[in-house]
């Protein structure tokens, strides 16, 4: 996160989810790994086992063929750990030709040989060894694992915090930040009873900022921001509960809230943008500073993301950031990082000709929503391969802005973008389970195909009548 930088206290590149990405990996250490692992696509060290996936045909297969193909999996003590068969449409035999889908466990150094063997009485005969990912949540609640943090910027451990000398405030923040340490999915999102000077600070904030909004935030964001000064309680005097938010963005676009105790790893806060959540903090900044701060805050938070997850393309684009981000290497995390970085921190995109804001970061810091939009830094056209390598600046407001056509058109070329992204899987989100389907096998992509063409079909029919 950044918001505006003054002479006496300059954000350092730590605030942002890249270097989040880059401290996830100077952290790893530390962080202890999680004991189960759901998917099939591990892979033992060097010299172990491999997940490795056999495609092959057999002809004839009731008859001798099957018989052979099954003593060469025992022969290599391959663990089977899934298998599909079905008859060949055009084969020699009739029905008695068989396709194979097998998912198996054997020792790296036979695979070779194993696939040899199989070449003997099988046709077609291909196989992939899968690789090692990093864990990812399947189900929604297993967001109740994505909590790992980057703490060292909090204002316990961080001497250039505005708030490290006041031990009141770090025991306010501290006390806050443990509603999010406790909160489980599926509960009711605690309230928190803020004090006089906190709506002060608020107050400040949210004074300054809404006189720019008109002018210089994209169209989508000025009507956002006023259904939620109806219906969410935003206004300058109150600083609005998350579970009020949660239920209107819900209603909306599908976006929940979560709170969240501080500043998270990137790859666990990506991963709660595939389900459609966001990672949301409570606590706000010091008093001395209420036009910074160095970590996430309510004002950053509830005044520069929430207004934008309130859109249908934009929630779209943001989900989709998350879903690239499931099962990636750390390398591809720390690019899809940046690529947040430029698009829903400090975005711009075009409307009637004219540049304006919808990133967060801009439009929760008054002096870099002015410089952004003044004309005197660099422009360039929104390309994922490009800003993925874009360095940024850490002293000062960026150099440069990446702009969009519009949200649309930033989705599509982002799809693109990760699609590119080498994992041995693709990945679903089913809303109605609030889950991610790997799509890794025959019979869940035919599944995937079915779903897609049952809502064609209906937008088929739909289409019919209006025309």
């Amino acid at each position: 996160m950044k918001t505006e930088v003054s002479p006496q206290y300059l954000p350092e590149r730590s605030k942002s989810l890249v270097e989040g990405a880059r401290g996830s990996r100077e952290l790893g250490s530390s962080v202890p790994e999680l004991a189960d692992h759901p998917l099939g696509f591990a892979m033992d060290q060097e010299g172990g086992n491999a997940v490795v996936t056999v495609m092959f045909t057999l002809p004839n297969a009731k008859n001798s063929a099957l018989p052979r193909a099954v003593t060469i999996f025992e022969e290599f003590e391959a663990r089977i750990q899934h298998m599909e068969t079905k008859p060949v449409r055009k084969g020699k035999n009739g029905a008695d030709d068989l396709d194979f889908f097998i998912q198996c466990e054997v020792h790296s150094s036979g695979v070779n040989t194993l696939i040899n063997s199989l070449k003997r009485v099988a046709e077609g005969v291909s196989a992939s060894k899968e690789e090692k990912v990093p864990w990812f949540p399947r189900k929604i609640r297993d967001l109740d694992r994505c909590q790992r943090l980057i703490t060292k910027f909090e204002p316990d451990l961080d001497q250039n915090h505005p708030g490290h000398h006041d031990l009141e405030y770090r025991e306010r923040r501290s006390q806050i930040a443990s509603l999010g340490v406790n909160y489980k999915q599926g509960d009711p999102i605690p309230r928190v009873q803020y004090t006089a000077e906190e709506i002060a600070t608020w107050k400040e904030v949210y004074t300054k900022l809404s006189t720019l909004y008109p002018s210089h935030a994209c169209k989508q964001f000025v009507d956002a921001f006023q259904m939620l000064e109806k219906h969410c309680g935003y206004r300058a005097d109150n600083i609005p509960q998350l579970q009020d938010i949660s239920t209107f963005l819900t209603e909306r676009t599908g976006f929940r809230l979560r709170p969240i105790a501080g500043l998270l790893s990137a790859r666990d806060f990506l991963a709660s943008l595939a389900f459609r959540v966001f990672q949301c903090t409570q606590y706000i900044r010091h008093s001395s500073s209420p036009m910074h701060s160095p970590e996430p805050d309510c004002c950053h938070e509830l005044l520069g993301h929430v207004p934008m997850l309130a859109d249908k393309q934009f929630a779209q684009f943001s989900q989709e950031l998350g879903l690239a981000s499931l099962g990636a290497s750390d390398g591809d995390i720390e690019k899809l990082s940046t690529l947040y970085w430029f698009t829903i921190e400090f975005g711009l995109c075009k409307q009637n000709g004219v540049l304006k804001a919808y990133g967060a970061g801009l439009l929760s810091s008054y002096g870099e929503l002015m410089y952004s939009l003044s004309g005197e830094p660099q422009y360039k056209a929104f390309d994922p391969d490009v800003t993925a390598l874009q360095p940024y600046q850490d002293q000062t407001f960026q150099p440069v802005y990446f702009v969009s056509e519009s949200f649309e058109d930033a989705k599509s070329k982002l799809w693109i973008y990760a699609s590119k992204i080498r994992k041995p899987f693709s990945v679903r989100y089913d809303p109605w389970t609030c889950s991610v389907e790997t799509l890794d096998k025959p019979h869940t992509l035919q599944e995937a195909l079915t779903h897609v063409g049952e809502q064609l079909k209906n937008l088929s029919v739909a289409l019919d009548k209006h025309t």
